[in-house]
């Protein structure tokens, strides 16, 4: 494993991570990344509006109402909710958000990006926290060394 761009090491030790986006079906990519930060030993919970248990545990309804500490939020929302994830984020001294994108927009909006500005948060503004898991699957794994050649790769 190549060494970790200071931003996504900085994440990823931010202590207690949560990732808001997950859905009850389990689906979609938010639970792949909840998933995979559990199976590497990260301390991790799932936020969604509209669930109360997802992959097996509580979830909970917004960042605001997770108790104990978290030092980062994965965002996995569409973009005209992810300002009021990094709000969230904000009211609760979370330092550190990272929008997750792999092509097209992602839950990447200006308006959010703004409000981490704003707040001073520290942001990752697209690709995948699965790109940096070991052990990296084929298509993170692609996407990686693509992103890092385009200059698109979280720094």
């Amino acid at each position: 494993m190549p060494t970790l761009p200071g931003s996504v090491e900085k994440f990823l030790g931010s202590g207690r991570l949560a990732v808001a986006g997950v859905s009850r079906s389990g689906s979609q990519p938010a639970n792949s990344i909840f998933r995979r930060l559990v199976a590497n030993g990260y301390d991790v919970v799932p936020v969604n509006p509209g669930a109360e248990q997802v992959e097996g545990v509580r979830c909970w309804a917004d960042v605001r109402d997770v108790p104990g500490e978290l030092g980062g939020v994965v965002v996995v929302t569409h973009p005209s909710q992810s300002a009021s994830v990094v709000r969230a984020c904000a009211e609760r001294g979370i330092g550190h958000v990272w929008f997750h994108r792999s092509v097209g927009q992602g839950s990447v909006s200006e308006e959010a990006l703004a409000e981490c500005r704003r707040a001073g948060l520290a942001c990752i503004a697209g690709g995948c926290p699965l790109m940096f898991c070991e052990p990296v699957d084929v298509f993170h794994r692609c996407m990686r060394w693509w992103y890092q050649r385009t200059g698109r790769v979280p720094r």
